[in-house]
């Protein structure tokens, strides 16, 4: 009898959660674009918005040094072990595989002991700064879904900063500063995420957290994207569906996740003193084993797969639209302007399918082309179908219905419509009434009603 009591008490709780919840717990992950439904009109298309799955997008970036011939091992050289000057032993030689650190080596999978990593020349010209930007580029928009880690094999460098491109590198701006001294290096009170808010999330901040010099165990620099997700997710990231929401109405939150390049800016190594031992420059240098970045290619939530092609990334687009990013609509598709798809409403979002267009129907014999059967067209709302459109561009046909409640007649045993208003295209309830699949219209010639079919040629 109490197991019982405590069972329904238990589901009744498990009711009114479920109630009181605005958002699902978790929230889909919109991998599906579209999918067969039944109606009473037959299988139609329901589509849903999309987005690709997140991955490892260092498989598929560019990265680019400068100075161009930064890289140790060409001329080979000597250097120094992490905080011990006098241990100068190790070898950089570019000619040589086993002591050669190419910038490939930052993005290997790090199976070997020890591991393998780029490496900088050393400090040898001081006091002139030794200064490096690494530039990790994908030629396509990608959405940054987990924490950026760089994972130093020297001391984490004094000052650095990382910053993003939305234009291909044409333009940088900032996204974080490092510093060992905030106020000293940047200008900047230092600052950690922890310290930001929902409303201040966007906030370009310097920390000094990742910046402590030659600490051991302390090479990992993050830049924290799940940390911000977490002011509108919940800190276990539980309640996606409201961060979705904010991205999806707040278009510079969505732009602050979005890249198509990434630059380090490696400003000053790991001194771990105040001053720089000018005996021991061999001990100054740069060097990163590994660099993680997650993301998906941004579709605009048209697209569900993004393929690597001829090293290029694209999106294999849905709902009527192309472009590297879906971001246009399919010709003949455009019957409204282009819009990106949305996560609302929970848990589907809408799909913003392009729909057909007709601007190409001046040409006659390819009217029944243009306007198949609707579900043909794959479009599961047939009101997305019923734009109010303007046949301007058909000059020798008036091609037109009237309004929903006018009568029709019969005549010869055949449904004919009755004359509509010209210049505007008949339509019941959003699909198309084509009156026994004939459309009658009026000869500029003989002025009689003519079928379709049989009209005569345009005039040129």
């Amino acid at each position: 009898m109490y197991l019982s009591r405590f069972l329904s008490i238990h589901a009744l709780w498990v009711t009114v959660s479920s109630v009181m919840q605005p958002y699902p717990l978790v929230w889909g992950h919109y991998d599906l674009c579209k999918t067969q439904i039944y109606t009473e009109e037959g299988k139609v298309w329901d589509y849903m918005a999309c987005q690709p799955e997140s991955t490892d997008m260092t498989k598929y970036l560019k990265v680019k040094l400068d100075p161009p011939d930064i890289t140790c091992g060409d001329p080979p050289e000597t250097f120094c072990a992490m905080g011990n000057p006098y241990m100068c032993n190790n070898e950089c030689d570019a000619s040589t595989p086993e002591l050669a650190h190419p910038p490939e080596l930052m993005f290997d999978f790090e199976g070997r002991h020890p591991s393998t990593f780029w490496q900088s020349a050393t400090w040898k010209e001081y006091p002139k700064p030794l200064q490096v930007n690494i530039t990790l580029s994908w030629s396509k928009t990608i959405e940054l879904t987990d924490n950026i880690v760089i994972t130093f094999e020297s001391g984490r460098p004094d000052q650095m900063i990382l910053e993003k491109s939305l234009d291909y590198g044409r333009t940088w701006q900032p996204y974080q500063y490092y510093a060992t001294d905030c106020l000293d290096a940047f200008h900047m009170d230092p600052k950690s995420v922890k310290d930001l808010s929902q409303h201040t999330v966007l906030e370009i901040i310097c920390t000094e957290e990742y910046s402590t010099g030659y600490t051991t165990n302390s090479k990992i620099i993050h830049f924290e994207i799940k940390d911000r997700f977490a002011f509108f997710a919940g800190p276990r990231l539980r309640n996606m569906a409201s961060l979705y929401g904010q991205l999806d109405t707040t278009k510079k939150l969505r732009d602050f996740f979005t890249v198509t390049d990434l630059r380090i800016r490696l400003l000053r190594p790991a001194v771990g003193e105040i001053f720089v031992d000018e005996l021991h420059l061999a001990r100054y240098f740069y060097a990163i084993s590994d660099i993680k970045v997650r993301g998906r290619c941004k579709c605009n939530l048209h697209a569900t797969v993004c393929v690597y092609d001829n090293s290029k990334l694209t999106c294999e687009c849905e709902h009527n639209t192309t472009g590297p990013d879906c971001g246009k609509c399919k010709k003949n598709y455009q019957g409204r302007p282009w819009s990106p798809g949305s996560y609302l409403p929970i848990p589907k979002g809408t799909a913003n399918t392009c729909i057909p267009s007709i601007s190409s129907i001046g040409n006659p014999p390819k009217f029944n082309r243009i306007w198949p059967n609707i579900s043909s067209l794959e479009v599961s709302n047939p009101k997305q179908v019923a734009p109010k459109l303007a046949l301007s561009t058909v000059s020798s046909v008036q091609v037109a219905n009237h309004k929903r409640d006018a009568e029709a007649k019969t005549q010869g045993g055949h449904l004919l419509c009755q004359r509509p208003t010209a210049n505007e295209l008949r339509m019941q309830d959003g699909t198309l009434d084509l009156c026994d699949s004939t459309i009658l219209a009026i000869s500029p010639y003989s002025g009689e009603e003519t079928n379709y079919t049989s009209l005569p040629p345009m005039d040129s």
